[in-house]
């Protein structure tokens, strides 16, 4: 099938992108033909995000959506943050004290899911078609190396690679142009960036593990509109990083999570476990306690920022959004600068389709990028990760204050941190072993349990999509090395070794996968390399 242009994911990047690019198509009065793939069973059943949007890009994009019924439903109130300084106790930073890119003055709560579900409703209005339950499985390329459009994946595929009655071969989608918007660490995108060397003299990319639950809580402790940051324990008893957050979302709803940093040393490290002892710190059970947990979800972000920004434009495509890498880690929020790398990379797009020549292979996308708001955004929070990677978490945030307070991210000078984060676990006998305790199955759960509110289903006889360059390794190297770490950084139990006579075996339950992409990304061996299961596959987020 042919289309002017073919975007990767119906995520707040690829969806702001689809709109631009027919708003732009319609005031220049030209047909343009815009195909989006959303490999989830639906748009916004693979979105997860904290989430407090700064609407700054939707304002620029649909200027009147409230008048649509945009839901932005929950305007920020007010601002918490807390130092948690042991598991009884914590500082609440005075507002001067907050880094002023943390202040939410003029945000809103939001369910990303639900806002991509809009978003997907205004562009099919404006002739976009989005087909969900379809997953980009392979880049496509012309004989000159430029990219071609994608293969979406075979369905009806057995475990044994044998073709099933249910079997649908996949299907070739060409474009002039084809945008990447998978999320973090997208399957395409990754290859796109080694293909073309597109991160070549920038620091590696740097990564969090975000893990969030939705509560319903009492009336009587629920304070819509209030926005609770805070770093700190349990995290800073391993020296790790990261932060959590609790938002007052609407209808006595509250969206809690934990984002660890993936830079991590110990390799004893659950990151899911972690999550549940924050939410015993008191000023955490105040407010879940008596309350009931309604979903649960996980996905990596990529943290790195400016520094670690690749080229975004290649012959034939662009990267936006996460898969780029585009989330300003210094305000905690990615999904406006998604959008705006969405809608930069379809006005260059549509400036390229105009032109004659070879427009399409020399895209001004990452220039319109780093001139834009969104540019200057990240230049300024450029030293965020710098900071809190090499000086911890306490030095680190009073470094950010000062970069962000006194000098509004102009310091005269660029950190870079240049050591991947998988290469960051020390050696099991190096450190000492951490022991979580059980669930109590009121405010703290299992990995199993948790999943389950994911609403994940995988068709169960396909190909495994978790592939191992090489099956020994776990066992062999990562169980004596690293105590096997993919038992505890997946957050959803997909990694076991389980002891049988012959010994150990590395046991991977690829139906649990909520597509976090933690294991693509953290382990010691890079050996994990998580491929795109059948289409409709994964979590089913219903208001994450």
């Amino acid at each position: 099938m042919e289309f002017d242009v073919v975007i990767v994911g119906a995520g707040p990047a690829g969806l702001s992108a689809a709109i631009k690019l027919m708003q732009l198509s319609e005031a220049q009065g030209r047909e343009t033909t815009v195909c989006v793939v959303e490999k989830g069973s639906e748009v916004g059943a693979h979105v997860l995000s904290g989430a407090v949007l700064e609407p700054r890009a939707l304002e620029e994009l649909i200027p009147d959506w409230k008048e649509r019924g945009a839901p932005l439903n929950t305007p920020v109130t007010g601002d918490t943050f807390y130092f948690y300084t042991s598991d009884k106790s914590a500082i609440k930073l005075p507002g001067f004290a907050i880094p002023r890119p943390t202040h939410n003055d003029g945000n809103f709560i939001v369910s990303m899911g639900n806002v991509c579900r809009w978003l997907a409703e205004q562009a099919e209005a404006l002739g976009v078609e989005i087909y969900p339950g379809f997953a980009a499985a392979e880049v496509l390329f012309h004989d000159n190396g430029a990219v071609k459009g994608i293969a979406t994946g075979e369905m009806g595929v057995g475990a044994d690679a044998q073709q099933k009655d249910s079997y649908v071969p996949s299907m070739e989608l060409h474009a002039a142009c084809t945008i990447f918007a998978e999320g973090c660490r997208g399957h395409l995108g990754k290859q796109l960036i080694a293909h073309f060397g597109l991160d070549k003299d920038k620091d590696p990319q740097h990564y969090g593990l975000g893990i969030k639950e939705v509560w319903k809580i009492s009336p009587e402790k629920h304070q819509e509109g209030l926005v609770v940051h805070g770093i700190g324990w349990p995290l800073s008893e391993s020296g790790s990083s990261g932060g959590a957050f609790l938002y007052h979302a609407e209808n006595h709803e509250v969206y809690v999570g934990l984002i660890a940093d993936l830079n991590y040393s110990n390799p004893y490290l659950s990151p899911f476990e972690e999550f549940q002892r924050w939410k015993t710190h008191p000023k955490t059970r105040e407010v879940l306690e008596g309350g009931e947990r309604i979903a649960y979800g996980a996905r990596a972000l990529a943290k790195g920022g400016l520094n670690s920004l690749p080229e975004t434009a290649f012959p034939g495509g662009v990267l936006i959004g996460c898969d780029a890498g585009t989330l300003n880690s210094g305000n905690i929020k990615g999904n406006h600068t998604a959008m705006k790398s969405g809608m930069l990379a379809a006005e260059s797009i549509m400036s390229a389709l105009q032109s004659e020549g070879d427009a399409l292979a020399q895209l001004d996308y990452s220039t319109r990028l780093q001139d834009s708001w969104l540019g200057k955004e990240l230049r300024s929070s450029r030293n965020f990760s710098g900071f809190m990677h090499k000086f911890g978490t306490l030095m680190g945030a009073a470094m950010v204050w000062i970069d962000q307070n006194l000098f509004a991210g102009r310091l005269p000078f660029t950190l870079h941190d240049t050591k991947p984060d998988h290469a960051c676990l020390l050696e099991a006998d190096k450190v000492a072993p951490i022991h979580y305790p059980k669930p109590d199955n009121s405010l703290t759960f299992d990995r199993l349990s948790s999943v389950f509110l994911s609403n994940t289903n995988h068709e169960e006889d396909q190909p495994c999509h978790l592939t191992l360059r090489d099956s020994s390794i776990p066992v062999a190297i990562n169980l004596p090395k690293f105590a096997e770490p993919a038992q505890r950084y997946c957050p959803a139990g997909v990694y076991e070794i389980v002891e049988e006579p012959e010994g150990p075996r590395f046991q991977i339950n690829a139906q649990n996968c909520v597509h976090c992409k933690t294991c693509d990304i953290k382990d010691p061996s890079q050996n994990i390399v998580w491929v795109t299961p059948e289409g409709f596959g994964g979590p089913n987020y219903p208001n994450m």
